[in-house]
């Protein structure tokens, strides 16, 4: 189910050169190279619309995402806008929300002679979390589950047609406007940056990243870890056993299997990586999914210990732009452990389809594009 198809490259020069769409970006593979590069905001920049994903995502949204797209000090700033709503799962009340949630989708699935996770549960879950999240009703997820796993893609890669989401947004935020509550939507409609108040662009970069950020993420990282434990009825024992191991098992969990594969910065002067020389203006790729299974930083790295400790991992990244929606992703899959071990005996994969990504430098198998399980109660 994963597969590391970076350990050549990075233990020869640490560098993977991978063309896409025409541009060809040094992937950086070293766990030290990528955490050194994060740290360096003035030479690996993010002040670059569109072009911190890769490939860039020009043909499906028309505004930087804040505040992923910004560098210090308008990084900081934008930051500080939203943080507190990004910091809710940390509160009593919102886990509580949460294990109510998860506890009753689970007692929903098992009483089902099978459940197709990806989209079937996974899906929903980061749906009906999200609404918590951002404080809107949960209704509102109905909506979210029908854009399907990506907001911008559809399976296969390929960008979808349209502007779904940007549309619905939009929507949010007149109704926000004219009716202001605690939401979300209403908070930035509210926000100042600098003494000013958000322009409308400003408050659609916030909230289309709040959307595309940590959606196939969360659901991939979900049906990862349910197949595992389909796989290792073991492990499900070994959590049950103790569950001050849950919280050590989901950071394993989220090393192991990083949706994420990179993400891209941009070089304001020439530089030189490991050899390379990237010219003014072109991207460098910080690629997670490498540095997590370095082993000059962790032990036996395709192992998976749900027991690691310490786990330097990168999947939320590091420095500056250390995911905002960290706590929320911690949230929801320590839930989903620990509900688990609490009500589930077994999981029974009944039949199952890889996900594979293939660049032309590199072929990366990991998780689901479907996982259909049974749910055996204790």
């Amino acid at each position: 189910m994963n597969s590391d198809p970076f350990r050549e490259a990075r233990n020869d020069t640490g560098i993977l050169k991978c063309p896409f769409h025409g541009e060809e970006i040094p992937m950086l593979l070293r766990h030290e190279d990528v955490r050194r590069a994060a740290k360096d905001w003035k030479t690996f920049s993010s002040d670059a619309p569109f072009r911190v994903p890769i490939p860039s995502e020009e043909e499906v949204r028309t505004m930087r995402q804040l505040p992923i797209e910004t560098d210090p000090p308008e990084h900081t700033d934008y930051r500080k806008i939203t943080d507190p709503f990004f910091q809710r799962p940390k509160d009593p009340a919102f886990i509580a929300k949460i294990e109510g949630m998860v506890d009753g989708m689970l007692a929903d699935a098992m009483g089902r002679d099978s459940v197709e996770i990806v989209n079937g549960f996974a899906l929903p879950l980061q749906s009906r979390a999200l609404t918590h999240l951002l404080n809107v009703p949960e209704s509102e997820a109905e909506t979210w589950i029908g854009w399907g796993i990506h907001v911008f893609k559809v399976t296969g890669g390929e960008f979808k047609k349209g502007n779904v989401l940007e549309d619905y947004l939009r929507g949010q935020f007149d109704r926000a406007e004219a009716a202001p509550g605690e939401d979300f939507f209403s908070v930035l409609t509210q926000a100042t940056f600098r003494g000013r108040p958000l322009t409308c662009e400003e408050m659609m970069g916030f909230a289309n990243l709040a959307f595309a950020g940590g959606r196939d993420t969360i659901i991939h990282t979900i049906s990862c870890a349910l197949g595992y434990l389909a796989e290792h009825p073991g492990e499900l024992e070994f959590l049950r056993g103790d569950p001050k191991r849950i919280t050590h098992a989901s950071e394993e969990f989220f090393r192991v299997f990083m949706p994420l594969t990179h993400i891209g910065r941009v070089c304001p002067e020439e530089t030189e990586v490991n050899g390379v020389t990237v010219r003014a203006g072109e991207r460098v790729s910080l690629c997670w999914a490498s540095a997590n299974m370095d082993e000059r930083a962790f032990d036996a790295p395709d192992e998976v210990r749900l027991d690691r400790k310490p786990n330097p991992h990168l999947a939320f990244g590091f420095g500056t732009h250390l995911c905002m929606g960290a706590p929320h992703a911690r949230l929801i899959l320590r839930t989903l452990l620990q509900k688990c071990t609490e009500r589930i005996a077994r999981i029974t994969v009944l039949e199952s389809k890889e996900r594979v990504e293939s660049e032309a430098s590199y072929t990366r198998t990991l998780g689901y594009e479907s996982l259909t399980v049974r749910l055996t109660p204790l």
